[in-house]
């Protein structure tokens, strides 16, 4: 197990740069060392932060008296799709159309899977380019953009059980996926196994009660995916619905998170904590994209020290939708209990209560509306967690005075006020 002399803060690790010390941090490089620390940790009644990419976490300014660990295992394997089992090489472009399975390492580095797969020929999760973050978190949040989610791609994920201590395999179905959430999301937030030190919080947070070790997805064999999202197909020429290649639609939906500075600063890989997390190939690629985004004038560095979307889109009863303003976005978002469920659009909100891009609580502050989009809440330089926690609130709290919805945070909120 490999450790290093002085550990880092979670400033160090995450994307929007805040965050308090690490009083224990842990990178295993084998499954067995993942498995033993997590165990090791709950054993000994420590709090357990596994952490990915850092891009969806939002921490305190204490210390963290805790264990946080880092899965420093990356591999990518192409299985066969009959037995499950390991097979030699990646697909080839030209091989019949099929289901292909790929098994990612849960510390995988999300982009560089999705770059991997694009590579062999595979199609399915195009639309999920850009978005920072691990394979590990991925199904976690069950992250979507452009007309993709991560659950519709997956076929099972490898955990380890915390409250079991055992190691297990869930499917779809035990993966209860929803719209950002999953079965696992969700044993964080559960208040029946309450965290006594932490009171409303499960006792399994900031972790789920299930650790991924490693998520096996079910891509589709072919050169070519489906437009489905209208931002996008705009940016393409097309129309929702027409097929493009997969190398087009990566390439447009990079240049979409680009203009509105929702992608990750790649200099932070370069910085120490951070160095090794990212394929030196996608790390090449991504500083120079990085350095011909700032030459047109793509907006200040700034922007990409955020959580990206920091607010999710709300989920309303269709009483509540009605009395939203007319021209307020409505998409039928169905239910699984039965009730029509219609979904928003958080950033239609927070523009139409008075928030501006760059909008600041007072002059000064180190926190700020992103200039490019006012979803993503930035660190100006030297911010604090209070600071990115005030922005929210008053955010939260025009929001509600405007329309009357309370918005949701999508990250992981540790150790804060905010809700």
């Amino acid at each position: 197990m490999t450790g290093m002399s002085t550990n880092p803060s979670f400033s160090d690790l995450t994307t929007i740069g805040v965050g308090g010390a690490i009083r224990s941090f842990i990178e295993p490089h084998t499954r067995a060392e993942l498995l033993d620390a997590v165990r090791s940790t709950d054993e000994a009644g420590r709090r357990l932060c596994v952490i990915g990419g850092g891009s969806n976490m939002l921490v305190g300014d204490d210390a963290f008296d805790g264990v946080v660990i880092r899965d420093a295992r990356r591999d990518i394997t192409l299985l066969d799709a009959d037995t499950g089992t390991a097979a030699v090489g990646m697909p080839a472009h030209d091989e019949a159309p099929g289901d292909v399975l790929i098994r990612a390492q849960a510390g995988c580095h999300w982009d560089d899977f999705v770059r991997a797969s694009i590579s062999a020929g595979c199609q399915g999760v195009e639309g999920l380019s850009g978005i920072p973050g691990t394979v590990g978190a991925s199904v976690v949040q069950n992250i979507g953009a452009y007309g993709q989610e991560v659950s519709a791609s997956v076929d099972s994920v490898e955990v380890w059980d915390r409250a079991g201590a055992c190691v297990g395999t869930l499917g779809t179905r035990e993966m209860g996926f929803g719209y950002r959430m999953s079965a696992l999301k969700r044993s964080m937030l559960q208040t029946d196994v309450p965290d006594v030190e932490q009171p409303g919080a499960s006792r399994f947070s900031p972790t789920p009660r299930y650790v991924v070790i490693s998520v096996t997805f079910r891509l589709h064999r072919g050169g070519e995916g489906v437009l489905g999202y209208d931002q996008l197909a705009r940016a393409l020429h097309a129309q929702v619905g027409d097929r493009m290649p997969v190398g087009d639609i990566r390439s447009a939906v990079l240049a979409v998170r680009a203009a509105k500075g929702m992608l990750e600063d790649a200099h932070r890989y370069e910085r120490p904590f951070m160095r090794g997390c990212v394929d030196e190939r996608g790390l090449r690629e991504a500083l120079r994209a990085q350095s011909e985004q700032s030459d047109v004038g793509a907006g200040p560095v700034t922007d990409r020290h955020s959580c990206g979307s920091f607010f999710m889109n709300p989920m309303l009863t269709p009483q509540a939708a009605r009395a939203l303003p007319e021209d307020a976005p409505r998409f039928d978002a169905g239910s699984d209990t039965g009730d029509k469920t219609i979904k928003t659009s958080a950033a239609w909100l927070i523009d139409h209560a008075g928030f501006h891009r760059g909008f600041v609580v007072r002059p000064g502050a180190k926190a700020a509306l992103s200039s490019r989009h006012t979803l993503a809440l930035t660190n100006l330089g030297g911010a604090r967690a209070h600071d990115v926690v005030e922005l929210a609130q008053a955010v939260q709290r025009g929001v509600h005075r405007a329309f009357g919805v309370c918005l949701t945070p999508e990250p992981v909120v540790v150790g804060l006020p905010l809700h």
